[in-house]
């Protein structure tokens, strides 16, 4: 059980281990600038650790339901009753239409879930299928605990694998290249604004893009020109807009009428991702799937991974649904059902506007579902989460304690599952970009010979 390998690494710390893995880790954080914003990305002393089998499971649960989410993606670009049960604007509606030059709108994404690997309880909360984050601070996380004294002493009993997600990313940019058309290395672009606390994470890649032979330069999309049908940041011309500003801020900030829109209307600069990985990326994507009414888009499998693995979700409306095969009046079914429900904004990241009912007044509650009635949301049904317990240093002591813990697997080219994001948090909303929680490298593992 995956549970005896965490009892064995934390036998090998005592208050005097903490302390030195503690200062080591703090030394790699500041050579390697793994902070978000000013706080250290991580703030324990474990790895999080999966068994091979469970890490195959988690991976193919997943990419059942990436051919559920290419499908309705799909589906939706088709039929434009379809995409309005995603409540999109119409701006969307406008940039969704843009040829993108390459075969899927997502060349990078990633499915965020509460998994509990004993059990094989999986269920996915999010589809961030705009801009995932975190890559770069997971691979030089995972080597700062490799170089651990505590890792080491843990590896005479479990043989470990980390993964690579940079790697990945890059290998996915350059095959979406190819098919755009191509015929050299790309100048990248990475480009968002200049105050987000992510800055940190982006100059990472960056160095990973330049240390393999491809230029890279950060931006702000307020710095970029559209002159002689090309991308320019500077005197540095962009190829590749590898897309971390979100659509909605950049239009929201800009207009329509900005450099990166005009640019890629024109074929004159390839963007990852697409402005239509959007559509998966509402959180309107999980009631698309949920849906009784679109249960024929998908296959059996599907419909079987949908209802195992994806919450119960609508965008909020006034209208008549099924919950789990009974039918209901979704208003006063999410009135009178608020210790089971949470309420999140149809378009919002990093946790903005999330409220949990079992965590909320009654008066905000019904103050927030009003407001819904405008301002589109979604309701979703209570996921169990999922706790481990991790060590930390607190006031110089090795202190044990339990973690919510998360499982963010990353998807390339919206089909193929390669490394994974793990984030914990002492509170029910588990969001680092919120302003709290930590990251935990993710190992799999198995028993050495001998041990």
């Amino acid at each position: 059980m995956i549970r005896d390998a965490i009892e064995r690494y934390h036998s090998l710390l005592n208050d005097q281990v903490a302390l030195e893995a503690q200062a080591a880790l703090n030394a790699h954080f500041r050579a390697r600038k793994l902070y978000f914003g000013s706080r250290p990305i991580c703030t324990v002393l474990r790895p999080h650790f999966y068994f091979p089998d469970q890490w195959s499971y988690l991976t193919r649960q997943t990419e059942v339901l990436l051919k559920a989410f290419a499908k309705a993606q799909q589906a939706a670009m088709l039929d434009s009753k379809l995409r309005q049960q995603l409540a999109l604007e119409p701006y969307e509606e406008e940039l969704f239409g843009i040829d993108i030059g390459f075969e899927a709108p997502w060349t990078t994404s990633r499915l965020d879930s509460f998994f509990d690997p004993e059990t094989r309880r999986l269920r996915f909360v999010e589809y961030n299928a705009e801009t995932p984050a975190g890559m770069g601070y997971c691979d030089h996380l995972s080597d700062a605990f490799l170089e651990l004294h505590v890792m080491k002493r843990f590896q005479q009993y479990y043989e470990t694998r980390s993964f690579t997600a940079m790697r990945s990313l890059l290998a996915t940019l350059i095959e979406a290249w190819k098919q755009f058309g191509g015929r050299y290395m790309p100048q990248i672009g990475i480009i968002d604004w200049q105050d987000v606390p992510t800055l940190n994470e982006h100059e990472i890649i960056r160095e990973y893009f330049e240390e393999h032979g491809i230029k890279a330069r950060l931006a702000d999309p307020r710095e970029l020109e559209y002159r002689d049908q090309a991308v320019f940041a500077g005197d540095f011309r962009v190829d590749m807009i590898y897309k971390r500003v979100l659509c909605s801020e950049l239009i929201q900030r800009m207009g329509l009428d900005n450099p990166v829109v005009q640019a890629v209307r024109d074929r004159a600069v390839m963007m990852t991702n697409a402005f239509s990985a959007k559509l998966m990326a509402k959180k309107a994507s999980f009631a698309l799937l949920s849906d009784e009414r679109n249960a024929h888009l998908f296959t059996e499998a599907e419909c079987i991974a949908i209802e195992t693995h994806i919450p119960w979700t609508r965008i909020i409306e006034e209208r008549k649904t099924q919950f789990h095969g009974r039918e209901v009046d979704l208003l006063p079914f999410i009135k009178e059902n608020q210790d089971s429900l949470v309420l999140k904004p149809n378009d919002e990241y990093g946790g903005k506007g999330v409220l949990i009912g079992w965590e909320t007044t009654p008066e905000e509650w019904a103050e927030t579902l009003q407001s819904a009635l405008v301002n589109p949301y979604v309701v979703q049904e209570r996921v169990d989460a999922v706790y481990e317990n991790f060590p930390t240093v607190i006031n110089g002591k090795l202190n044990v304690s339990p973690r919510l813990v998360d499982a963010d697997p990353y998807v390339f080219q919206g089909r193929t599952v390669s490394g994974c994001l793990t984030r914990l948090s002492s509170v029910t909303l588990l969001n680092v970009t919120a302003g709290g929680g930590s990251l935990a490298p993710t190992f799999i593992i198995h028993k050495s010979e001998g041990a």
